[in-house]
């Protein structure tokens, strides 16, 4: 063999050396590993609060009550635990001291939280 004489090891893509490229299988895992990785998950896709401002607060506010008069069509978004939810009908009613809102679609009348409503759009 000669001194100077290199070995012709094959190279992966990314520069790392084939022979010790050790993929590890994950079909084995401890339970408290599983719930662990899925509280992250379920941690990773919550969407933060959004922030509202006394603008957005009187443009929502405003909104509920152009509708509640109108009795038009109209998109509530929600945000509760992370989530945002969408509920679209009609506003039949909005009580102020239990603040609650009552959005009736065609199949069923929603009991709404005003308190978790990020924004309103009337769809007419």
């Amino acid at each position: 063999m000669m001194p100077n004489s290199h070995i012709n090891m094959e190279k992966s893509k990314y520069g790392i050396d084939v022979r010790r490229n050790v993929k590890w299988k994950t079909s084995m895992m401890l339970t408290e590993h599983v719930k662990m990785l899925r509280e992250y998950g379920a941690e990773v896709k919550r969407e933060p609060r959004p922030d509202l401002n006394e603008w957005d607060l009187e443009a929502i506010h405003d909104c509920l009550q152009r509708a509640s008069v109108q009795k038009s069509d109209t998109k509530i978004k929600m945000w509760r635990d992370g989530e945002f939810f969408y509920n679209r009908g009609i506003i039949e009613s909005i009580d102020l001291t239990r603040r609650t809102l009552e959005l009736e679609d065609p199949f069923y009348l929603f009991l709404l939280n005003l308190n978790e409503i990020v924004d309103v759009t009337i769809m007419d």
